[in-house]
């Protein structure tokens, strides 16, 4: 069982920035794969980021690429906290952001079938 909490979320307007945070915590976090994925009304749950759980490495979306930027910090072999540096913000950017969590496995590391494990959610609102 892998619990995940997020924090961070607000309310900024286009270009501001925000840092999201997913506190993450089990027996053993080894070879999971730490991700962000986010969701806006009405749309699907959409890929923005992973940390690859077999050697750390990360991952973006398109719609990421050169604006967020993720990373964890270890506590120990059971906790983690996972980040998403988010600059440049545009409208539509504005989503529920959610931390997810799976075992490294042959499933695309870009879909929701890759993760057993989700937070709750944070808002993000990015307004023009």
């Amino acid at each position: 069982q892998v619990q995940l909490v997020e924090s961070g979320g607000g309310s900024v307007q286009t270009g501001g920035s925000l840092r999201l945070s997913c506190e993450a915590s089990a027996r053993t976090l080894r070879f999971h794969n730490l991700a962000w994925f986010r969701q806006a009304p009405g749309r699907e749950r959409e890929f923005v980021a992973v940390i690859r759980g077999n050697d750390g490495s990360p991952y973006y979306a398109d719609s990421a690429k050169g604006r967020f930027t993720v990373s964890t910090v270890s506590r120990d072999g059971a906790s983690r906290t996972m980040y998403l540096q988010m600059n440049d913000l545009k409208p539509e950017d504005s989503a529920v952001y959610i931390c997810a969590s799976g075992l490294i496995s042959t499933r695309s590391i870009v879909t929701t079938r890759a993760y057993s494990y989700w937070g709750q959610g944070t808002q993000v609102t990015v307004s023009s």
